[in-house]
């Protein structure tokens, strides 16, 4: 929720939705273009290089939806000129009072009421899709939250964001509550492999009856079934604060539709799982994201152990695997980055054992109605 409080202004902003290609290979929409370079350019204003901003290719993959989520991207115009964006998510299967809602305004339209039309918009659409609870996230870099300026706490009692904060004086303003805060941390590579050899070591003394296994983009048709149990069970079983998701339904269409996604925005995947090897059945799993077009950085996507076999530094096992796959992977990759719930420690602390270093902080912002 990339905006700030607003103030009156003359003449009210022309919101409109925006038509999302079907394909990387369609042309492009001005508008759709135009949302994905303000997208970028807000990221490199903020972090000082585009790490975290999309590629064309993942925006156009993600936007368009799939039959799990129906995704909406609109755009706010102010005297004729491009002022900001908004989209709306509205997940399908299970989940279906929420909506995910976002709004970025162009630093020249900012203070001017855009934010709010385009916030009322969003929520409005969402409201009439049935749509109860609105969920916001904004990420910034985590200096201030370093040097000790005011936080406002999150409600899950762990971490912050900047009081003085546009981003949280508009979401503040707007009814919304910080549920969560999440850390975000970057891991320099090349690792230490003297630090990462220490740790892998002891993580196998105690991982006694698992065996790794490993694949790249698409889950082997044999364990596909039981690589979509763990995706469920992902859903619910980190720190979620009150954020109160329903646990997601995955199986295997949905594993491929994922796998599909990431093909079409020309990104390759990573994944690492640890077998039982009495059950047959997998503990855990880590995912790592790369695209060809930002080839600097990773991302460190899911990991989780399931409940039932933790303990046994298992998380720490399939993170190390996927990181010595990644260095002959993509062998000009400069960082891996990666999220957790501030939380969360027990995997804060296995990062920041690998040598991640914390780098900025995520608000999760929710309000219901009601």
């Amino acid at each position: 929720m990339a905006s700030s409080s607003n103030s009156p202004t003359q003449g009210d902003p022309v919101i409109e939705r925006v038509r999302v290609p079907s394909a990387v290979s369609e042309p492009v929409p001005a508008d759709f273009q135009a949302f994905h370079d303000l997208r970028t350019a807000h990221e490199v204003a903020l972090w000082g290089n585009a790490d975290r901003a999309a590629t064309l290719a993942e925006d156009i993959a993600f936007w368009r939806g799939s039959e799990y989520e129906e995704r909406q991207v609109h755009i706010a115009r102010l005297g004729g000129r491009i002022a900001g964006f908004g989209t709306l998510t509205l997940p399908l299967s299970e989940n279906t009072t929420t909506a995910g809602v976002d709004v970025l305004v162009a630093e020249a339209f900012r203070r001017r009421g855009v934010g709010t039309a385009i916030l009322r918009r969003l929520e409005g659409l969402a409201a009439g899709a049935g749509r109860v609870s609105f969920d916001g996230y904004c990420g910034e870099p985590i200096a201030p939250v370093l040097a000790g300026v005011p936080l406002l706490e999150a409600k899950s009692g762990t971490g912050g964001v900047p009081l003085a904060s546009p981003s949280t004086r508009f979401a503040v303003h707007h009814g919304y509550t910080l549920e969560q805060v999440e850390t975000s941390s970057v891991l320099g590579l090349p690792f230490d492999d003297v630090r990462v050899g220490a740790l892998e070591t002891d993580a196998r003394s105690l991982a006694v009856g698992y065996s790794l296994v490993a694949w790249e983009d698409r889950c082997p048709p044999e364990l596909l079934d039981a690589f979509a149990r763990l995706r469920s069970l992902m859903s619910t079983e980190v720190p979620i604060a009150g954020l109160g998701w329903e646990r997601e339904h995955w199986d295997g269409a949905r594993v491929r539709q994922e796998e599909a996604t990431w093909r079409a925005g020309r990104a390759n995947a990573l994944v690492a799982a640890a077998l039982h090897e009495a059950s047959g059945a997998l503990a855990a799993y880590t995912v790592l994201i790369h695209r060809g077009e930002a080839p600097a950085v990773v991302y460190q996507e899911d990991t989780l152990v399931d409940p039932g076999h933790r303990g046994r530094r298992l998380g720490m096992l399939v993170k190390i695997r996927n990181l010595r796959a990644a260095a002959g992977k993509w062998p000009g990759a400069t960082s891996v980055m990666t999220w957790n719930a501030s939380e969360n420690q027990h995997m804060l602390a296995i990062n920041i054992a690998l040598g991640f270093k914390p780098s900025g902080f995520e608000g999760e912002w929710q309000k219901r109605l009601g």
